[in-house]
């Protein structure tokens, strides 16, 4: 009996042991397969960004009146020219684009996925900007991604949630669904004329360590403003009260169009709320186009609205923020928020 049991025993061990190694077995095979087919996922989805991203790069050459080639498709692709025939050869198999005598030309199949994938980018921007408090230097990297994601449906959802915007905050025009893409608009600013009024109708946000230049001085889409001084270095820009001293390159990413309605002199005597002096008041004229979203939002929730009387009270021991009094309240706004609030004083004519 004692043999018996102690057999017994020995067998249920080696049972105990065969079916934990099976279980072990089972797992790895089950983690192989899910980690191949995450990693097949991952390359197919790599696969396709890299399609539309230069589905996307030959629209936006088409719509300037330029031409896509293989070097610019490598460049902005970022990968090596042989690797970028076998796309476009991917592409023209999908009926995607046409090669023909060394031509790359979208067919109406590509013209479409890259209107969508535009039309998504700057309306997943707009959503940042207006509806977020993500930092305006992660719009575009996050736009990015996003446009990739978003199907047909769900971006016109999105620009039904946003009230069909025509803009992005970039001064980029949306287009609807199934119109084309517009060119971009206006002249460099560095191609204008000194003294001349100019309206910024566009920054370009690539490549990053440019725009993160532009941004750092505040300069946006809708703001008004005029070249004080041009050097083959440098260029003066007269814009929203603040003179931004500018390197071409920098003034290169920079799109503007003439204004008509007012003169250089005008826009160098516009007032806004930082050039007040402690004690000094204004009266609120309006809010620049350039403030835009969840900041617009809060400058006219504290009161920051036409016709409304602001006292400079008094300033920090670093000179920022400022603190103002508005229907009794004190407020501080820091010198970048306070630039985007356009005032009268007692002594001057609005323009």
């Amino acid at each position: 009996m004692r043999g018996g049991a102690a057999s017994l025993g020995v067998n249920m061990s080696n049972w105990t042991i065969i079916i934990c190694l099976l279980a072990l077995a089972a797992l790895l095979v089950w983690l192989k397969r899910g980690m191949v087919a995450r990693w097949r996922a991952g390359r197919r989805y790599a696969a396709r960004v890299r399609r539309e991203d230069a589905i996307k790069h030959i629209l936006k050459c088409e719509v300037n009146s330029g031409e896509a080639t293989m070097e610019s498709l490598a460049g902005h692709l970022q990968i090596p020219t042989d690797r970028t025939a076998e796309l476009l050869e991917s592409l023209e198999d999908r009926g995607l684009l046409s090669l023909q005598g060394g031509k790359i030309r979208l067919k109406n199949a590509g013209r479409d996925l890259g209107l969508h994938l535009v039309r998504a980018h700057r309306l997943w921007e707009s959503y940042l900007s207006e509806q977020t408090g993500v930092s305006e230097a992660e719009w575009h990297k996050r736009a990015e991604r996003q446009e990739h994601l978003l199907t047909p449906e769900q971006t016109d959802a999105l620009a039904a949630r946003l009230g069909n915007p025509t803009t992005d905050p970039h001064g980029d025009l949306i287009p609807a669904r199934g119109q084309p893409v517009a060119g971009d608009r206006g002249m460099v600013l560095s191609a204008a004329e000194p003294n001349q009024p100019l309206l910024v109708s566009h920054v370009e946000d690539e490549p990053a360590a440019v725009y993160s230049q532009i941004t750092a001085q505040g300069i946006r889409p809708g703001m008004r403003g005029l070249i004080v001084e041009k050097l083959p270095h440098r260029i003066r820009f007269w814009a929203n009260g603040n003179e931004h001293v500018l390197a071409p390159i920098v003034a290169n990413n920079i799109s503007v169009e003439p204004l008509t309605d007012c003169t250089g002199n005008d826009l160098l005597d516009e007032e806004f709320l930082t050039g007040l002096a402690t004690g000094q008041s204004g009266r609120v004229l309006g809010l620049s186009a350039a403030c835009r979203g969840p900041e617009r939002r809060r400058l006219l929730d504290l009161g920051f609205v036409p016709g409304t009387e602001v006292v400079a009270e008094m300033k920090s021991p670093g000179g920022d923020p400022t603190a103002y009094r508005v229907r009794g309240t004190l407020i501080a706004l820091r010198r970048e928020q306070a630039a985007l609030v356009r005032i009268s004083t007692p002594n001057s004519i609005a323009v």
